[in-house]
């Protein structure tokens, strides 16, 4: 070997080497991907996915950038870089990350021809390959019960039947990200999240094709995005069957195919695909959405979309949803039926990209179904049912006055947040200002033009001549934990004509302010009357009742408290 054959493969180790060096140091999401254009092919059969096209990288920092970080699944193999058809250096390494289920990921360090100066985009032509089977190693290494990590990971491509979540379960496609860690808090919840705010206007085109197998006319194709084509045979190869479909904005959506024998129950409002074994149960499911839908308009207008629920083969798969689309193991039970119809057709009325407004409102719809059918202390119980997670949230990691707005209701990533504490705030929020009010806001709200987090808060004031900026403050603009009411003092005394009079003292001990009902029960009955109380105070009401008073109760459970325990007195027998 001559001198010069030796030193090319040393040169080149060496820049591999200084790459690798370097990846301490890279800045991973220097780069947004602001367009994808992706062939997607698929052989459920072998559990393969291989994937050809283009991406677009933006620069988002401050400086020129030179060297660039793509993505996958640790499950897929990187096959080929290149600009204008000429291959780039590139280096992959694994990279742990529980941003996808295998809990890593397959990592490209590219170095390009030229530096990206800020704002500025290079386009990249790239292929990769590989399989997507069940796998949930990133939960069972941190101890998570198997059961339940089968339940929550349930991604893969198989013969039988295929469903694969994007970004945040499985990175079937290219992304970005720093490393998530399920160990370490809300790590995996603020990764995505930042991934998705910086991806937000971001457009993505794929086209999924099936091969090797019959394409009858029961296979589909699904994604989670309106306006995909069907998946119709496109004049290819004939065991092929394709799909287009074009995502506005992957900060609002997690790109999600389905591929399965299903088949379709179409009603207006609801498009149902079952397993032909679930059969009875789509049509259980769109006759149930049929008895909820007047609640649902009545309460937050006319649908804008048409909502999507797509089965899920296992019931104890954990439902999903992005988009227009749920991903939900169907059931025959009417009830559990309609009350997921409530939360799909809420979303198909009001969108937002605000988690608070879209997430909040469709589980406060919900509650106003389980109040319809059952009355309002099954509907408090059902949001209590909520709320133990919230409570443990609040309680491990209290705001301190650097944070409570960086962790507050309108920028909070987490599910006990943008589900539960918001659910809670509506049904808040109703009780204060009523029904009527609510529902013009609700009805006045634009996506479009909410710009700023005070938008809807002003929807709602408009409707009322309270003044409701303390609540805001206190539970949507920052995190300032749960109230926690206590009966500091209660007297009673008789008045005239037999009636007696009840004077409650409440203290609220927490951090967060509240309208809370004090309830003085008497042995006909009860009476009750609404109490405001601001954080880190005191307030008195008086209450007349018809009998002797025995016992005051603060906080029917309408208000999600930090210490319920604390809540209920006797009342001494008034004297003359």
């Amino acid at each position: 070997m001559n001198f010069s054959s030796f030193l090319k493969p040393l040169c080149f180790l060496c820049v591999l080497w200084s790459c690798v060096l370097r990846c301490t140091a890279l800045d991973r999401e220097a780069f947004s991907i602001p367009n994808y254009d992706l062939k997607v092919q698929i052989d459920p059969a072998q559990h393969r996915l291989g994937v050809r096209g283009n991406l677009k990288l933006r620069n988002d920092t401050a400086t020129p950038q030179k060297i660039a970080v793509l993505q996958i699944s640790s499950s897929l193999d990187w096959r080929s870089i290149k600009i204008g058809d000429k291959a780039v250096q590139f280096v992959t390494q694994p990279f742990t990350s529980d941003i996808d289920h295998t809990g890593a990921l397959s990592e490209a360090i590219v170095t390009l021809p030229d530096a990206v100066s800020p704002r500025s985009t290079v386009e990249l032509q790239i292929a990769y390959e590989g399989v997507i089977t069940l796998d949930q190693t990133r939960l069972t290494r941190i101890g998570t019960p198997e059961a339940l990590a089968k339940s929550a990971d349930w991604d893969s491509i198989s013969p039988e039947f295929t469903a694969v979540r994007g970004v945040g379960y499985v990175a079937w496609y290219p992304i970005a990200t720093e490393v998530a860690n399920l160990s370490e808090g809300n790590s995996l919840l603020d990764v995505v999240a930042r991934w998705k705010s910086r991806q937000t206007g971001s457009r993505a085109n794929f086209k999924i094709a099936i091969i090797g197998r019959d394409s009858g006319p029961s296979l589909r194709i699904l994604l989670n995005e309106v306006g995909c084509s069907s998946a119709t045979d496109q004049g290819g190869r004939p065991e092929e069957k394709a799909v287009d479909c074009a995502f506005e904005s992957l900060g609002s959506s997690v790109p999600t195919f389905v591929i399965g024998l299903l088949g379709m129950v179409d009603r207006s409002g609801v498009t149902v695909f079952n397993l032909p074994s679930h059969a009875v149960a789509g049509e259980v499911y769109v006759d149930a959405a049929g008895k909820v839908s007047p609640l649902i308009t009545d309460w937050f207008g006319r649908a804008r979309r048409k909502a999507l629920i797509v089965d899920l083969p296992d019931t104890s798969d954990a439902p999903f949803e992005s988009g227009p689309v749920l991903l939900t193991p169907l059931s025959e039970s009417e009830f559990a039926s309609a009350l997921s119809a409530a939360h799909q057709l809420a979303h198909a009325c009001v969108s937002s990209f605000r988690p608070w407004v879209e997430e909040g409102l469709a589980h406060f719809a919900q509650a106003l179904y389980v109040e319809q059918q059952k009355g309002r202390p099954a509907a408090i119980e059902y949001m209590s049912a909520h709320r133990p997670a919230l409570i443990k949230m609040e309680q491990t990691t209290a705001p301190s006055a650097a944070n409570e707005a960086d962790s507050s209701l309108v920028n909070s990533n987490g599910d006990e947040f943008y589900r539960s504490k918001a659910m809670s705030v509506w049904w808040m929020l109703r009780d204060m200002i009523g029904d009527s009010a609510l529902k013009k806001a609700i009805a006045a709200y634009r996506p479009e033009q909410d710009k700023e987090p005070s938008y809807m808060p002003r929807l709602i004031a408009a409707q009322t001549q309270r003044d409701l900026e303390w609540f805001f403050d206190d539970w949507v603009y920052r995190d300032r934990g749960l109230p926690d009411f206590k009966i500091e003092s209660a007297y009673s005394r008789k008045a005239m004509s037999n009636a007696f009079m009840v004077t409650v003292t409440v203290e609220n001990v927490g951090s967060a302010g509240a309208e809370v009902p004090i309830l003085v029960k008497f042995a006909e009955g009860a009476a009750s009357k609404r109490l405001e109380v601001r954080a880190k105070s005191k307030a008195t009401i008086r209450i007349e009742t018809s009998g002797i008073p025995q016992e005051i109760t603060v906080n029917d459970g309408s208000v999600p408290e930090s210490d319920t325990t604390n809540n209920t007195v006797k009342v001494e027998v008034p004297q003359g």
